[in-house]
């Protein structure tokens, strides 16, 4: 999963997102615990990563991001991943 990091950090995802502690946006690890065990987690993530949305969080949205489908899935993957 070391080449899904290195798209969050080409992606710019750490702008506002970190790991552990809340930024501009959620930690990636308080993302993976509220969508664990959830069966359509990945889509979900993956459509939020690439279309952006509002009001999961809070008030501040997350703006559309430049990324394939395919490197959608893989981000949401990744941040699913981390425990």
């Amino acid at each position: 999963m070391a080449d899904a990091e290195a798209l969050a950090k080409a992606k710019g995802c750490n702008a506002c997102h970190a790991m552990n502690a809340k930024q501009v946006g959620p930690a990636y690890k308080d993302v993976a615990k509220k969508y664990a065990g959830k069966a359509d987690a990945v889509d979900y993530l993956a459509d939020k990563i690439k279309n952006g949305g509002v009001g999961v969080w809070g008030s501040i949205p997350m703006p559309r991001q430049n990324v394939t489908d395919e490197e959608a899935k893989k981000l949401a993957e990744w941040v699913l991943s981390l425990k």
